[in-house]
């Protein structure tokens, strides 16, 4: 594959996005580096890429945290913030985000709020960052065990994918970023969604790649601050964020939660199809958890309201729409196909 670029056309916060295997080696060539750059990473990312990165750059730090959720915090946000006030960053240099979603989330909201916002790049190193959270300019941490709940909209300056960094992934972790992509071709592109159900994923990774890219930047030029259309990007994170809140530290991923979630909201037919695509990725199909207590999970999240959840559903492969459901609607959906109500 030669190099892709796709332009997100957001005005005067447009930015482009790189495809390109081995891009990572050429950062020097499509990012500024010529400046003060803080690298941030985590425990879980092999060194290869970060130093790849780090070679580039005329001045370059490493902030490297431990991997997982867990470090999504204010506390190591608070430790990056000093970090860069003592590598003496000033407006003109910026913050590099190599690794996965947390990593980009935890990178960007600090260059969002440091000297009140300075440029970020993300150069993602997972299938579920590389596909979905790379792109949309949403940065946050989680607070009090709530999801993403102190953020910012910052649109990066650019975005790097290089596919050649998935190579070092666990079979497990390319399944997990896959469930995203699979969302996405499911609201937005049937012949995308019928291609996981005929064709191997792992033989056309740069394609799955794209393919959700270009769903997702239409999205979010359509809608930049997720006003009506980018809530459907949602799809199966009503329920897989309950589910995924009840995962201890060896529990399921965020990808095989939103596998999970995205199950009882669909139709009977797009669900006997969308489990088999997901059993052909290697991704869960059932979920012991209480529909009592994914519930609980599910209304601490920020996508609840006093008249309801707003979920997104869908009936046909390429289609989606928005229903407004009480908690008992969606715990009758979740027991319908999991078949747990209580202890």
């Amino acid at each position: 594959m030669g190099s892709v670029v796709i332009p997100m056309n957001l005005g005067k916060d447009s930015y482009d996005i790189v495809l390109e295997r081995g891009g990572l080696g050429r950062a020097g060539k499509i990012l500024n580096l010529r400046r003060k750059v803080m690298i941030v990473t985590d425990s879980g990312v092999p060194e290869k890429w970060v130093r790849a990165l780090a070679e580039q750059c005329d001045t370059a730090e490493v902030f490297c945290f431990p991997q997982g959720e867990k470090s999504k915090n204010l506390d190591t946000f608070r430790d990056l913030l000093r970090r860069m006030l003592a590598f003496g960053m000033r407006r003109e240099d910026c913050v590099a985000a190599v690794g996965g979603g947390v990593c980009g989330d935890l990178a960007g909201f600090a260059a969002a709020c440091y000297m009140r916002g300075i440029e970020f790049y993300n150069c993602p190193t997972t299938v579920l960052s590389q596909v979905d959270s790379s792109i949309g300019g949403k940065t946050a941490v989680d607070l009090d065990g709530i999801k993403n709940i102190v953020g910012a909209f910052h649109q990066p300056g650019k975005v790097l994918i290089d596919p050649e960094a998935l190579g070092t992934l666990p079979a497990r972790q390319t399944a997990n970023g896959l469930a995203e992509a699979v969302k996405m071709a499911l609201c937005f592109d049937a012949e995308e969604f019928s291609r996981f159900e005929t064709e191997d994923a792992g033989s056309r990774m740069d394609g799955i790649i794209e393919a959700a890219l270009r769903i997702k930047k239409s999205v979010v030029e359509q809608d930049e601050k997720e006003h009506g259309l980018r809530r459907a990007l949602n799809f199966g994170h009503t329920l897989g964020h309950g589910i995924e809140a009840l995962q201890g530290e060896n529990g399921l991923y965020h990808g095989e939660c939103v596998a999970l979630g995205m199950l009882p909201m669909c139709s009977p037919e797009i669900r006997v199809r969308l489990e088999k695509v997901l059993l052909r990725l290697g991704l869960p199909t059932r979920c012991g958890e209480e529909a009592s207590r994914v519930m609980e999970a599910a209304l601490h999240d920020k996508k609840a309201s006093g008249n309801g959840i707003i979920a997104i559903r869908t009936d046909r492969a390429g289609s989606f729409y928005e229903q407004r459901m009480t908690p008992e609607e969606l715990a009758e959906r979740y027991t319908a196909v999991f078949g747990r109500t209580e202890a």
